[in-house]
């Protein structure tokens, strides 16, 4: 069994909780039985996106790059694991079933993921029918936890960006936290849909891939990142987003720069590539790198 980390999201001050906890409407229309156990809603302000057979939003956590759930304790009360007793869950006509699978989480329920990324549903905390507070789902149709504290979104079926948020780990073997100074804590960045890490190259100008040669002789190293759909978070700003085209192939860019995978990179959630040949050379793809130089 992959090991299951500890969660240092677990404890929320209480005030950033009752500002979101009321839960939003974003146009979707979400009938209260659906016809499959795991179903796509569609709404104009965050476009496609999975639910439960019940309606309820189905959401990922930038916390899970690597594909274990960390969310435990207090943290599960606020975000239940989505979980199923069923051994092949009916889906939406659009969905791949080879996309889905279960994981033991730590209180040994068996939760679904998509593409590797453990899903859950939001309770935030509300009224129960008893006048109790209490956490209660929140109401279907309604997709209140999108953008929670910057590492929680609903699980889009298609994202080619996905925020993780965990520790750097370099090459070397050495701990680096998000000024590329030697040390732990959690870093917010890029990766594709399925959790594998993105960078940029720091050699790289507007627009302009500087380290791939012509006839991809090097692109095994740090791989293009060949992608021109633009599908992300919604705190991230779509239209920063754009593609190139280098030897034939379609890069995505971010600000002007070029995105990469690192080549060594084989388990989703590593970034080993932030130490190579030194810090610095080459990071990780985030949200407020300034613009590429032109």
């Amino acid at each position: 069994m992959k090991k299951l980390f500890l969660n240092n999201f677990a404890f929320y001050l209480p005030a950033v909780l009752m500002s979101i906890s009321s839960c939003k409407k974003d146009g979707a229309s979400t009938p209260l039985t659906l016809k499959n156990d795991i179903n796509v809603a569609t709404s104009s302000a965050l476009g496609r996106y999975l639910t439960n057979k019940n309606g309820l939003t189905l959401y990922m956590f930038a916390n899970d790059a690597d594909g274990a759930s960390t969310c435990t304790g207090d943290c599960e009360v606020l975000w239940p694991a989505f979980t199923t007793d069923i051994a092949n869950p009916s889906l939406d006509s659009t969905l791949r079933a080879i996309d889905f699978a279960t994981i033991t989480n730590a209180a040994g329920k068996m939760q679904v993921t998509y593409r590797g990324w453990p899903l859950h549903t939001y309770s935030p905390p509300g009224t129960n029918g008893y006048g109790s507070s209490s956490n209660v789902p929140e109401a279907l149709g309604s997709t209140g936890g999108d953008g929670f504290a910057g590492i929680w979104f609903v699980a889009k079926p298609d994202y080619t960006i996905m925020l993780a948020n965990t520790q750097l780990k370099g090459l070397d073997g050495n701990l680096y936290q998000k000024d590329y100074s030697f040390g732990a804590g959690l870093t917010t960045y890029f990766t594709d849909g399925a959790g594998k890490t993105i960078y940029t190259f720091a050699a790289d100008s507007f627009n302009m891939n500087k380290f791939t040669k012509p006839d991809l002789s090097n692109n095994s190293l740090f791989p293009i990142y060949e992608q021109e759909s633009i599908v992300v978070p919604s705190i991230l700003n779509k239209s920063l987003f754009s593609a190139i085209t280098f030897a034939g192939k379609k890069q995505l860019t971010y600000k002007g720069w070029p995105l990469y995978y690192f080549g060594q990179d084989l388990l989703r959630g590593s970034n080993k590539g932030i130490s190579v040949p030194a810090r610095g050379v080459w990071p990780v793809a985030v949200k407020d790198i300034a613009e590429a130089v032109k």
